[in-house]
């Protein structure tokens, strides 16, 4: 393979990661008319949420790779990948601290240049529910071109939860046509008769350790949404979100609504 440089010696850390270019897209659009210069917390706000974008990224890299290691069943692989994606999961949450640290009023200090952006234009991360199952074809109209298209393939696709019945199925356990036939394009919805084939299935310890560690998945998604959720009723309280969204109301609305709902029920089996 050739690499984009003239000779070794241009081959360094910094070209490797483009580190010029990557400092070159925190780009500030306020103003503090006392120093001429973009308002300090600005910087930050950008930074942790294009850091949250390469952190999708990395996500939606791995979430595809668990679909295909659980299609070839390699339920080991899938599982170690499964286990990469909490800890970025448990970045990601950690990071809320960070943009803690900003009060509401330095916050305010920069919000109306945002005008119209907003975090629910966030295609990665619409693609990532999508990827876990959680549908809802409204989404789809908030977003055109590369992004919507990207978004509508994901809407088309098989999930994760799809994957993982299928794989079970095929190493014997017997999963309902019902749900290995759903319509991949709808939400998961709860199915008891698949309910009893798991609960029947969890004396087998790698099919156990799986489940586990698909709820720990659907456990982190939902602990990142209520960190979110009281990051901005922390920072703007009850006012409406950048871009018209209805802020920390909407967000509150998608909380303890799993992704896999039949690994939340079962629990009630033991």
């Amino acid at each position: 393979m050739s690499l984009p440089f003239e000779n070794d010696d241009d081959f360094t850390y910094g070209t490797y990661l483009r580190i010029p270019e990557l400092l070159s897209l925190q780009t500030c659009v306020s103003y503090d008319e006392g120093t001429g210069q973009p308002e300090h917390d600005e910087m930050l706000f950008i930074v942790i949420h294009q850091v949250y974008e390469l952190w999708f990224k990395e996500v939606l890299h791995e979430v595809d790779h668990i679909v295909q290691l659980l299609g070839e069943d390699r339920i080991s692989s899938a599982q170690h990948s499964l286990k990469r994606v909490l800890k970025i999961m448990k970045t990601m949450v950690s990071q809320v601290d960070v943009i803690e640290t900003m009060t509401p009023a330095e916050f305010a200090s920069f919000r109306s240049f945002l005008a119209n952006a907003s975090g629910f234009q966030s295609a990665q991360f619409r693609e990532l529910e999508f990827a876990l199952g959680i549908k809802d074809r409204v989404q789809l109209e908030w977003f055109a071109g590369t992004e919507g298209e990207r978004l509508r393939r994901r809407h088309e696709s098989p999930t994760v939860w799809d994957a993982f019945l299928h794989a079970i199925h095929r190493n014997g356990l017997p999963v309902p046509e019902s749900a290995l036939n759903r319509d991949v394009q709808e939400p998961i919805v709860e199915n008891p008769e698949l309910q009893a084939v798991l609960v029947d299935g969890f004396s087998d310890d790698g099919l156990a350790n799986l489940v586990e560690t698909l709820t720990d998945l659907d456990e982190g998604l939902q602990e990142w949404r209520y960190r979110h959720v009281m990051m901005v009723r922390r920072t703007i309280g009850t006012k409406h979100g950048t871009g018209g969204s209805d802020g920390a109301a909407y967000l509150a609305t998608t909380l303890l609504k799993p992704a896999f709902p039949d690994l939340w029920a079962i629990r009630t089996a033991f």
